[in-house]
């Protein structure tokens, strides 16, 4: 999230129990980490919070972030990666996200912006389930879990991966950094806008 992005102060994270900046945006993560532990079943260690990513693409560094990793027998088995407005926007670099975060494929990318989701199978990067209620139970994930066998990514899938995350995520954030995206301008210097 850039850095310009409206923030109401700090607020107490559901998974950790430390402060963090309290913006719109941290209010949907906060609410999604409550869902999943609240009505998932999962326990808060269970759940990894703000994973990066490091990318360098032609020479340029970047990073980006997982938003939560589900984690079942120590192993990850889920990316979910939050984003307000249209979930469908965010399928490529849910997938990409899910092949880079760790050193095996991730077998599943869960994209929700809060009030809806999709889940995708990392491997054939297609939808599998649509809406919050999709996203399983963890009794359901382990079930799955014991069953997969996790696939490591080649190096020249990776390195499309990087540059998918690096076009959509690291220039887009940048972009509106430099230009002060028309959201973010109303909240700049609010009390200058009344002169």
């Amino acid at each position: 999230m850039s850095a310009h992005h409206f923030s109401y102060g700090k607020t107490v994270d559901y998974i950790t129990g430390d402060l963090i900046i309290d913006t719109d945006n941290e209010r949907a993560r906060q609410k999604i980490a409550k869902f999943l532990v609240e009505e998932k079943g999962y326990l808060k260690k269970d759940i990894q919070q703000r994973r990066k990513i490091s990318l360098i693409v032609d020479g340029n560094k970047g990073e980006t972030t997982v938003d939560f990793i589900i984690k079942i027998n120590g192993k990850s088995f889920a990316a979910v990666i939050f984003g307000p407005g249209s979930i469908v926007t965010r399928q490529r670099t849910a997938i990409a996200s899910a092949r880079l975060v760790e050193s095996y494929e991730v077998p599943y990318a869960i994209i929700t912006n809060g009030k809806d989701a999709e889940v995708m199978k990392t491997q054939s990067a297609r939808v599998i389930g649509k809406g919050l209620n999709s996203i399983w139970h963890k009794t359901e994930a382990q079930k799955k879990a014991q069953d997969h066998i996790y696939q490591t990514v080649s190096d020249k899938r990776k390195e499309m991966e990087k540059r998918i995350l690096y076009a959509y995520e690291v220039l887009a954030e940048k972009e509106c950094d430099e230009f002060k995206c028309a959201f973010c301008v109303p909240h700049v210097k609010q009390e200058n806008m009344n002169d």
